[in-house]
């Protein structure tokens, strides 16, 4: 199977606010683009790289802003990327923010994705590629990431900072003036979308240094997702629970394939969709409980269960106890005192 990338969700809350000023549904822009609107209380989720894609371009035609996806970079800025943002943000240098940008960038916020920074008299190239295997929405993507990467520079070399050059891949940019006005730079294509600036910037101090980790390198988790069908099959189940009981066949489409083909690879991982849906009920079901906020009938109904029974009788046979005595012991756990 071609890989497939993700990414977080936390672009979802600035789409839906740029969408509700400019007087747009948003749930026309979501059902379109076929993603449940609780995505936007929900930014740590992965979804699919191309589902945030369609996303925004779905946002765009419906407030008609052909620079919506520059845009929301370039407001959003590094501090819109959560950890990986303070964690750059806390580097000493520019050359020390962009390395961790470029190793973070796949471990913490979006997988199938390429960063690298290439010196070479006296240019420095900051070069971005998305390795994914859907050409939809590619350049959309390179622009969204551009915004990101100019606000980065721009926070170390100044709010006037222009790169001697800013490229895209693909097709002339659609709505390219509205665009280069937002990111405050002209395009030009490239084989490789990229920002390039005289290498000598990259000594340039971070005279407004967060607090933050030393040694990100260290202490990074894993990559999220990269051709590994069986956590990815994970993570977009867990995406369909947000509004209806996950079932092959969506998840089958979702990722391109027939359900034959996918339970038949599936098996080749010992695994079984019927065996991954009952693993992520299980996990959504302990991380429900544990809020302590919901009772045993909402989160019932939060997981597709036809009523409070139902998710019980499940539960038990998970848990081999019923959710409310699951609960009352995870939540001493939780606040019995370090010894």
């Amino acid at each position: 199977m071609a890989v497939l990338g993700l990414t977080k969700a936390r672009s979802m809350g600035p789409v839906a606010d740029a969408v509700e000023r400019a007087g747009g549904s948003l749930a026309r822009v979501f059902r379109t683009a076929d993603l449940p609107l609780r995505l936007i209380e929900q930014p740590e989720r992965f979804i699919l790289l191309r589902d945030q894609l369609r996303l925004v371009a779905c946002a765009a035609r419906e407030v008609g802003d052909p620079a919506l996806a520059a845009r929301l970079s370039m407001e959003a800025g590094v501090p819109g990327l959560g950890a990986l943002g303070q964690s750059v943000l806390a580097a000493d240098r520019l050359d020390a923010a962009i390395s961790r940008t470029n190793g973070m960038m796949g471990r913490m916020l979006q997988s199938s994705t390429r960063l690298e920074l290439i010196a070479e008299d006296g240019m420095a190239h900051w070069t971005y590629r998305v390795t994914d295997a859907s050409e939809v929405g590619r350049q959309l993507n390179e622009i969204l990431a551009l915004g990101y990467m100019l606000d980065l520079l721009r926070r170390f070399l100044g709010p006037g900072f222009t790169p001697l050059r800013a490229a895209v891949t693909g097709a002339p940019v659609t709505g390219r003036p509205a665009v280069e006005q937002v990111l405050g730079v002209e395009l030009s294509r490239h084989a490789t979308a990229l920002l390039s600036f005289p290498a000598e910037h990259l000594c340039t101090p971070n005279r407004r240094r967060l607090p933050g980790p030393g040694a990100p390198e260290r202490d990074m988790p894993p990559a999220p997702i990269a051709d590994d069908l069986v956590a990815l099959a994970r993570h977009l189940i867990a995406l369909q629970l947000l509004e209806r009981r996950p079932c092959l066949t969506t998840l089958a489409r979702r990722l391109g394939l027939s359900p034959r083909t996918l339970q038949r690879r599936l098996g080749t991982r010992g695994t079984t969709f019927e065996a991954l849906l009952r693993t992520v009920m299980e996990e959504e079901a302990e991380v429900l409980l544990r809020h302590g906020h919901l009772s045993v009938a909402a989160v019932a109904l939060e997981l597709g269960f036809a009523d409070a029974a139902h998710f019980s009788r499940a539960f038990r046979s998970w848990k081999g106890m019923p959710p409310r005595n699951w609960r009352r012991t995870a939540l001493a756990q939780q606040h019995r005192p370090d010894p």
